[in-house]
């Protein structure tokens, strides 16, 4: 019942991190936000399990009875942490979000059930979710949501969408080399198109008065170029998948530290 991708991990963390660090301000609420936040991520996998128990497996499975405990365990960790929340965050702010969260949680079983998961258009979804927590811990050190916040959730999540997609290429790329295909089109083209929104991005922040921060946007460009580049080469299509992941990490750790250090206040 708890998700095994590095990645999400890392898309859901970092912004947090990153969030609170430039707050300036420790408070008992960020804590608590961060175990809600934990708690809803962690929801969508016994959710997932009881929805295929309900609509899927013919027969009663152990897996429903663990899911069902896991479920009920987060759901009170959210409630707790929602009533505690709700002395620091605005109640707009506390009931968007977890609308929102109810929401896309909903919409990722009903796409996992339909074995839609990983279309385009819900990873890059998925990706805003993951780093909105960002917006979680601003809320909670700050009681608001600075203009430095709103950007810095913007970009980590436009990084972690590219980072999906490209990842996802490399996936397609490696089952296309088994059977000795070219490496599919459509996923390609999805990685490519969004990869081209970090220049334009750039140029408007540059436009924006933002030239650090622009310049942050080099990195993530040149490193997924370079990866679905490579991903033409059958040797490199033979990298453990597992490698490809962590080096998708690393550059999104990276990335994140420097995007800190443009938004520091000066």
């Amino acid at each position: 019942m708890i998700p095994r991708e590095h990645g999400a991990w890392s898309m859901l963390l970092t912004p947090f991190a990153a969030a609170a660090l430039l707050s300036g301000r420790l408070s008992w609420a960020e804590p608590v936000a961060l175990a809600a936040v934990l708690a809803a991520f962690l929801a969508k996998e016994p959710l997932i399990a009881l929805a295929r128990q309900r609509f899927v497996w013919k027969q009663p499975r152990p897996e429903s009875s663990a899911a069902l405990r896991w479920l009920s365990v987060e759901a009170l960790v959210l409630a707790l942490c929602g009533l505690l929340l709700a002395r620091v965050w605005p109640w707009p702010a506390l009931a968007a979000l977890a609308v929102s969260a109810a929401a896309f949680s909903a919409l990722a079983v009903f796409l996992t059930l339909r074995n839609r998961q990983r279309a385009p258009w819900f990873q890059i979804a998925s990706a805003a979710a993951l780093t909105s927590s960002s917006l979680a811990a601003c809320l909670s050190a700050l009681g608001r949501l600075p203009s430095w916040c709103w950007l810095l959730w913007a970009s980590c999540a436009l990084q972690a969408a590219a980072g999906i997609l490209v990842v996802h290429a490399r996936l397609d790329a490696r089952i296309a080399a088994r059977k000795n295909l070219p490496p599919p089109p459509a996923s390609r083209r999805a990685a490519f198109s969004i990869l081209a929104v970090l220049p334009i991005a750039s140029c408007a922040l540059v436009l924006a008065g933002r030239a650090p921060l622009a310049a942050v946007f080099v990195l993530p460009f040149a490193a997924y170029w370079f990866e679905l580049r490579r991903q033409l080469s059958p040797l490199s299509l033979r990298m453990p998948l597992r490698t490809a992941g962590l080096q998708a990490m690393s550059l999104s750790l990276a990335f994140t530290a420097l995007l800190t250090a443009s938004l520091w206040p000066r």
